[in-house]
């Protein structure tokens, strides 16, 4: 599957009201980055996401944004199986190395988890 189809599916599971069907969690992480530190943040951020898709089977997906007016905040949607695979990313190496080389680039950090209600979509070819 290719990463806009993936992206797709994970954002728009179809068009009609979600119900929590299982022990998914999504969380969204809303980061404020030092812009002069930017492109290496993004560079961490990257290499720490691949090796979680790598390899942890708990960690589903990511999204990332960021705003067109301030492209220093960032919007992260992480896709988890369930808790314990959130909880067990927490703890990962690979996570831990993320956080300790980011932790200065990193202004503010706003984490929430969040239940999918509503998705709707144009049925398109990408």
């Amino acid at each position: 599957m290719t990463n806009r189809l993936m992206i797709a599916a994970l954002l728009f599971a179809g068009s009609q009201p979600l119900q929590a069907q299982d022990n998914t969690i999504t969380r969204i992480a809303r980061i404020s980055i030092d812009s002069a530190q930017s492109v290496a943040y993004r560079k961490l951020l990257q290499e720490q996401m691949e090796t979680a898709i790598r390899v942890e089977p708990g960690v589903l997906g990511y999204t990332v944004y960021a705003d067109k007016a301030a492209p220093y905040r960032i919007t992260i949607v992480e896709l988890y199986a369930d808790s314990s695979a959130y909880l067990a990313h927490r703890e990962a190496p690979h996570f831990k190395k993320y956080k300790a080389a980011t932790k200065d680039m990193v202004k503010s950090l706003e984490l929430s988890e969040v239940n999918p209600i509503l998705a709707l979509k144009k049925e398109t070819d990408f």
